[in-house]
């Protein structure tokens, strides 16, 4: 006598397995329940839930309006001047780590030139958000102002500048991370 294969024996243990969870009087009806339903509706024994976000969690409407003219000013020049900062700051982390970066590129993982290549990714990308926090004011600024009725024109020509900076970094983030 032979031993039938594994596959086999498997496979019909498989299907007596199935054939034991048959029922004989065929499927359970999908049909609704006398308890579920009451009046011509269906109802549950739990209420409804009610969706309450804790405090804090959603974002609170302005209250302040928008600033308008010398204080609008002085926020675009401070705006505008952290920006410059930072993209700064980015020029210059982008000077010392870009031999850095390129050198950990084929390291392995844990190395101390992977190690070091991290940090200096780690340095650009601190500089990057900290230009990208300033556009990011600088577009709560002109939501704002849009919303309160004002054209936003000084706004968005400090914006744009900013916007170019940031997709500077970018593009130098993804040449020098990307590669």
């Amino acid at each position: 006598m032979t031993a039938l294969p594994r596959s086999a024996c498997l496979l019909l243990l498989a299907g007596l397995s199935l054939a034991s969870c048959s029922r004989p009087e065929g499927y359970p009806s999908l049909a609704r329940r006398p308890q579920e339903v009451e009046a011509g509706r269906i109802t549950g024994s739990l209420p409804a839930p009610t969706i309450t976000a804790p405090p804090g969690l959603l974002p609170a409407e302005p209250t302040v309006a928008a600033p308008t003219g010398a204080g609008l000013a002085e926020a675009l020049a401070a705006l505008r001047d952290q920006a410059a900062a930072a993209h700064g700051r980015f020029a210059d982390a982008r000077g010392r780590a870009g031999h850095t970066i390129v050198a950990g590129r084929g390291a392995a993982p844990g190395s101390e030139a992977w190690a070091l290549a991290a940090v200096a990714i780690a340095d650009l990308t601190a500089a990057h958000d900290a230009t990208a926090t300033a556009l990011a004011e600088l577009d709560g600024l002109y939501v704002r102002a849009r919303i309160d009725g004002g054209d936003g024109g000084a706004i968005a020509a400090v914006r744009d500048q900013v916007t170019a900076w940031v997709a500077d970094e970018d593009a130098v983030l993804a040449e020098l991370v990307g590669a």
